[in-house]
């Protein structure tokens, strides 16, 4: 494999990477709440009705993918969205369910 396809595939072993991160729903409840901005884990555990331990887990792995970052104020170590591009990706995704949903839609009124 030449220098091009050695750079092509560390290209789609990082895509496949951020995509696996983001395929579960409570990363991406995760991510919808810190669209809004930092938050600590103490406030996010609560709004999304899960354990604390199971949150922090999560937030790791998002944070491995390079989608989050963190830094620590205090005791609080407080998380946010790394590049705003993930939630263009999630827009997209969005927009193709409803795309999906409509033409699902059509074809069942043809009925």
């Amino acid at each position: 494999m030449g220098k091009l396809g050695m750079i092509n595939q560390k290209i789609l072993e990082g895509q496949a990477s951020i995509l696996k991160a983001l395929g579960q729903p409570t990363r991406l409840q995760i991510l919808d709440l810190l669209k809004e901005g930092e938050r600590c884990v103490c406030e996010i555990f609560p709004a999304i009705h899960q354990e604390q331990a199971n949150v922090s887990k999560h937030l790791s792995i998002l944070k491995q993918a390079g989608i989050l970052d963190s830094r620590k104020d205090g005791l609080r170590i407080l998380y946010r969205i790394k590049t705003p591009e993930i939630l263009n990706l999630l827009t997209g995704v969005s927009k193709l369910l409803k795309a999906q949903a409509n033409e699902q839609h059509r074809l069942m009124t043809r009925l």
